[in-house]
């Protein structure tokens, strides 16, 4: 199995970024987290990070046939692209968004999800565990073994 993990804007900026809601670790702790995890279950990934929406939109779109799932943490573009929601809607691939921080317990404007639209299951407010969850979700139900 091969997943592509997307991370979008001010990720880069973990634990300089609030870090009393989104942790003292940093990307770079985030980026071999999810490497160990796939790691412990035989699962390749590539893993990206950008602060524009249409490299994410490019990424998604490269992931059609190329990838078996997709993991994404669109961040502020959560709330506002369509075009990523497009995006994931045209590659049809089984996708799960995921939140460090628990979006629903937070400002009004964080409670929509475009991308969530096409998504099968979203992780809020786990932290980095929330990629584990989703790894293992797109394992069981799309060709994986735990």
């Amino acid at each position: 199995m091969k997943l592509l993990f997307l991370n979008g804007p001010n990720l880069n900026m973990l634990s300089i970024r609030e870090p009393d809601i989104y942790g003292r670790q940093t990307y770079s702790d985030l980026e071999n987290f999810i490497r160990a995890e796939c790691a412990k279950r035989g699962v390749e990934c590539e893993i990206y990070q950008s602060n524009h929406e249409g490299v994410l939109v490019d990424m998604i779109q490269a992931a059609y046939g190329a990838v078996d799932g997709i993991v994404i943490n669109p961040a502020a573009y959560t709330h506002t692209s369509v075009a990523i929601l497009d995006a994931l809607k045209a590659v049809a691939l089984p996708a799960v968004e995921v939140h460090l921080s628990d979006v629903s317990a937070r400002e009004a404007f964080r409670h929509i999800s475009y991308a969530g639209m096409a998504c099968e299951k979203t992780y809020a407010g786990f932290g980095f565990d929330g990629y584990r969850m989703a790894i293992e979700y797109l394992m069981e139900h799309h060709g994986g073994q735990l």
